[in-house]
């Protein structure tokens, strides 16, 4: 296995890409994947993380009081004030019910999304709000140039079960646990290297979170995520490494995501991929 000048999982190895052409259906992708970032109610409008318990609280910029409980989490709304969930108006008391991990519902009120899900086993409550400072002064995500010499074609071993793998999270005591389907195995830098892949959105597709020698320096130093296209029939996979996104956390303290299993810190510099947002600090 070896490096290609193959511009992403879409296209055969064997292809040699028009750079201009590589170059700017790498930009429209970034531009998009900011621009979800950055939506009216995308992760930079998130304005606080608030853990649930039995005892009702009451959060900045949110309405009513909120509890957790064996029944799911609970709001007590103030007389007048209601909220909109799955497109029906809720008043007074509004029972979510038990959230299943990673799983959420949004509340509407005004303009504001409330989001309630579960993380790591809790609770959390986490509104969005257009006109937060960190969405409206957004400028997009620094990254490094394109270049086809970060793609390279990799195998993939599934395991012969899902394992499941606890991660740390960019939350200090919280844990994430994912079934991982396999690894995937590839050569860069002369050197034999390994990421332990989990479950992507689309089925049969894979999402590795790795760091490597860039992170802290030019990368974010807590991890990156990386989607692969579903393995071919012979296990063939793609990894362009120009794809690599920085997670939710990279840009503010509101994430929960995980970090990446202590066997995905590669011994190498990926110098490509999207670095430190200016966000957390001077860009490199």
């Amino acid at each position: 296995m070896s490096v290609h000048d193959t511009p992403d999982a879409r296209t055969s190895t064997a292809d040699v890409p028009d750079p201009e052409v590589f170059a700017a259906e790498w930009e429209e992708w970034h531009r998009n994947k900011d621009a979800r970032l950055a939506s009216e109610h995308g992760f930079l409008a998130v304005t606080g993380l608030h853990w649930l318990s039995p005892e009702p609280q009451s959060f900045p910029g949110v309405p009513g009081t909120w509890s957790t409980g064996p029944e799911g989490v609970a709001v007590e709304l103030d007389e007048g004030t209601e909220l909109v969930v799955e497109g029906e108006a809720v008043r007074k008391r509004h029972l979510f019910g038990v959230i299943p991990e990673r799983g959420g519902v949004d509340a509407v009120w005004g303009d504001t999304v409330i989001e309630v899900a579960k993380r790591g086993g809790h609770d959390v409550v986490r509104p969005r709000h257009p006109d937060h400072p960190l969405r409206v002064a957004f400028t997009g995500t620094p990254a490094y140039a394109p270049d086809p010499r970060w793609v390279v074609t990799g195998r993939y071993e599934a395991f012969a079960e899902p394992r499941p793998t606890t991660v740390g999270a960019s939350v200090e005591g919280l844990r994430h646990v994912y079934d991982a389907p396999g690894r995937i195995l590839f050569r860069l830098g002369g050197q034999e290297l390994a990421l332990t892949a989990f479950n992507g959105h689309a089925p049969g597709s894979l999402t590795v979170l790795f760091t490597d020698e860039t992170s802290g320096v030019t990368t974010y130093a807590a991890n990156r995520q990386l989607g692969v296209a579903a393995p071919g029939p012979d296990g063939t996979v793609v990894l362009d490494f120009n794809r690599a996104t920085n997670l939710p956390c990279a840009y503010t303290d509101f994430a929960t995501c995980p970090l990446p299993p202590a066997e995905n810190r590669l011994p190498v510099a990926i110098e490509s991929g999207e670095k430190i947002p200016r966000e957390r600090g001077p860009v490199f």
